[in-house]
């Protein structure tokens, strides 16, 4: 399978999982350190497609990141939310804008407080991000990483679905790498997963 189709039939696989689950209220800012987004809510309808559609047609350079970046590598964990990187630029705010507005997005800061969807809402290291199918965050290397990720971007992989669709992932050691400094259980063990993956 293609990076792409693994992240659509996993995503498949995560609203078929959810469908039948009683609703708690629990978003994907309320995902716990283990088990991670796919225990929420925010799985019942996941779906990143609409959103990376939306953004490859603005043009925005955003990269994927977290366990979307994983599935795409071959990783078997579920998710339910769908997190990105950009370079923080000033020049890119007005795609973001475009493209998250297209699936009608909401934006919140770090502590959750909305934050109008405009160009200078992408001045913050991070913003949290919800639409009718996915939910996550977006994030800039200003953001306290623990280790420097600003490079992570330049050379991050980039495929091409047959229907034009193009996405642009973190590359695997990367993403082990940005999974070690956070040292969450579930990252940890996600990051296990990929180091015992074939090239």
């Amino acid at each position: 399978m293609t990076p792409l189709e693994r992240l659509r039939a996993s995503a498949r696989r995560t609203r078929e999982s959810a469908r039948d689950r009683p609703l708690t209220g629990r978003t994907h800012d309320d995902a716990d350190e283990d088990t991670g987004t796919f225990a929420t809510d925010s799985a019942a309808g996941f779906d990143p497609f609409p959103l990376l559609r939306a953004l490859d047609a603005a043009g925005a350079r955003v990269v994927v990141i977290g366990q979307c970046a994983g599935i795409m590598h071959g990783s078997a964990e579920p998710t339910g939310d769908l997190d990105l990187l950009w370079d923080g630029a000033p020049a890119g705010a007005g795609a973001l804008t475009a493209a998250f507005s297209a699936v009608a997005a909401r934006l919140l800061d770090e502590a959750g407080r909305p934050v109008p969807l405009a160009p200078a809402a992408f001045r913050l290291p991070k913003v949290r991000f919800a639409a009718a199918s996915v939910g996550g965050d977006l994030c800039t290397p200003a953001l306290r990483w623990g280790l420097a990720v600003g490079g992570f971007l330049d050379r991050a992989h980039t495929t091409t679905a047959a229907d034009g669709l193009t996405v642009r992932y973190l590359r695997r050691d990367d993403l082990i790498r940005m999974r070690r400094a956070s040292a969450r259980p579930k990252d940890l063990r996600r990051a296990g997963e990929l180091s015992r993956l074939p090239d």
